[in-house]
């Protein structure tokens, strides 16, 4: 390059096969996604080939991520690239708010409206209908023989109280890292990895329990229809991101003890933490109104 090359702040990254091939495989994930569970074209179900377009978007992510360390490593993620990578985490997370936000929207909208909604204070009617005849107990006739409510103050809470927690230990972690203190910043991300996945498996354990013994797949009582969609989706997709934003968070981990990330350059690890306190907070609005105020 001669000496009279424009001089600038902003990384212009190589050609890259990343976007292509993750928008290829994405599309086949999906589409195996409807082959596993509908089936299409005359193909029977099967999960074969959501799994190939799954292991295709991982190794894409692999690989595109890789590139972006070696990039920040080179010395190409100036003061001016660092700011658009930030931009560019905080408008996805933006994205993902309105995610939730869609979900909360349809719960409160039917929660709150259903009866001024046409065809919506029928269905419901006919829910009550069904499982009033599969011989409820309640005296508003919900609630089907042998169903119960899902109580917010057990796995939901115990689930909150370590999401709470990991928020606490991120932030250890954070500090201890802008500090200079390597230790700290270890032990606080090993923390909050332990807490995410544990908050998983009480998830998973709580599905357990609904699927068999509570409200909405009990199977001597009708479909809960909308309420059940909106639940499931809700905190299923929460806990989606739970177990996104752990793995995020163990990547940092190794990454930390590999000797990555400075007090003055870890962006990377900053990201994960944005991304984990979202988390946090969609967790303590899906408990507060799904499990306490309308569960009540």
């Amino acid at each position: 390059m001669s000496n009279d090359a424009v001089k600038h702040d902003y990384h212009i990254i190589n050609p890259s096969p990343w976007p292509l091939l993750g928008s290829l495989f994405a599309v086949v994930m999906f589409i195996g996604l409807v082959i596993w569970m509908k089936g299409l074209f005359g193909i029977e179900k099967t999960p074969v080939v959501f799994a190939g377009g799954l292991l295709g978007v991982l190794y894409v992510m692999w690989g595109w991520w890789a590139d972006v360390i070696k990039e920040s490593r080179a010395g190409d993620h100036t003061p001016v690239v660092q700011i658009g990578l930030r931009y560019g985490m905080i408008m996805f997370i933006a994205s993902e708010v309105m995610f939730f936000v869609a979900w909360f929207w349809v719960f409160f909208e039917m929660a709150l409206f259903h009866e001024h909604r046409a065809g919506v204070a029928s269905a419901i009617e006919e829910v009550r209908t069904a499982w009033a005849s599969a011989g409820s107990t309640d005296p508003n006739g919900w609630m089907p023989a042998g169903v119960e409510a899902v109580s917010a103050w057990q796995l939901p809470l115990l689930n909150t109280l370590l999401l709470l927690l990991s928020g606490t230990t991120v932030t250890w972690a954070h500090h201890a890292l802008q500090e200079g203190d390597r230790k700290g910043a270890k032990w606080g991300l090993f923390l909050t990895v332990i807490l995410g996945a544990i908050f998983t498996s009480v998830q998973a354990f709580e599905y357990y329990h609904i699927v068999h013994h509570h409200l909405f797949f009990n199977e001597e009582a009708a479909n809960a229809g909308l309420y059940g969609s909106a639940f499931f989706m809700a905190t299923g997709f929460h806990g989606f991101h739970v177990l996104i934003g752990t793995i995020f968070l163990l990547i940092c981990l190794i990454r930390l003890m590999r000797g990555g990330f400075t007090p003055q350059k870890h962006f990377g690890f900053e990201a994960a933490a944005w991304y984990w306190h979202f988390v946090d907070v969609v967790w303590l609005f899906l408990f507060a109104f799904i499990y306490v105020i309308f569960g009540a």
